[in-house]
């Protein structure tokens, strides 16, 4: 299953290693495959002085999570979206947040699942028929069937 992850649950990742998304980011390669865009690096880089704060670990440690945690996504530059899933994108963040665009296109290419923890995008895709979502609790439940086989 292609999973496409937004910058809350990476960041949700990096800042607890040890919760349900940060484990499922780590360690379920061998059942999801996880993709996420480029700018989450910028992002990422841009909210280091939080992250650092938020761990409350030394300077060097944050990047040390941000690579255990995203050593496993596969990233994507937004250049490489067709232009018509941009617009479908747009057309359905428009009125929620057009800075995820990016990611509800990039689910849309990719024929996956976007896994957000912005419960507002998450509501309103889901209110304008958009069900190619997933919540870490379907992850979880679909990793231990995955992992009793």
């Amino acid at each position: 299953m292609r999973i496409i992850v937004d910058t809350n649950k990476v960041f949700s990742g990096v800042l607890n290693t040890e919760s349900r998304i940060g484990k499922i980011l780590t360690y379920s390669k061998n059942y999801f495959q996880f993709y996420t865009c480029d700018f989450l690096k910028i992002e990422l880089l841009n909210h280091r002085s939080k992250l650092l704060m938020l761990t409350k670990r030394t300077p060097g440690e944050p990047d040390e999570l941000e690579q255990i945690v995203t050593h496993n996504i596969t990233f994507i530059n937004e250049r490489l979206l067709l232009r018509k899933h941009i617009l479908f994108a747009e057309d359905l963040v428009r009125d929620i947040d057009l800075s995820d665009t990016p990611f509800v296109a990039l689910t849309k290419q990719l024929k996956g699942k976007l896994r957000t923890g912005d419960k507002e995008l998450q509501n309103g895709l889901l209110k304008k028929g958009f069900k190619n979502i997933v919540t870490t609790a379907e992850l979880s439940e679909l990793l231990d069937k995955l992992e009793r086989k």
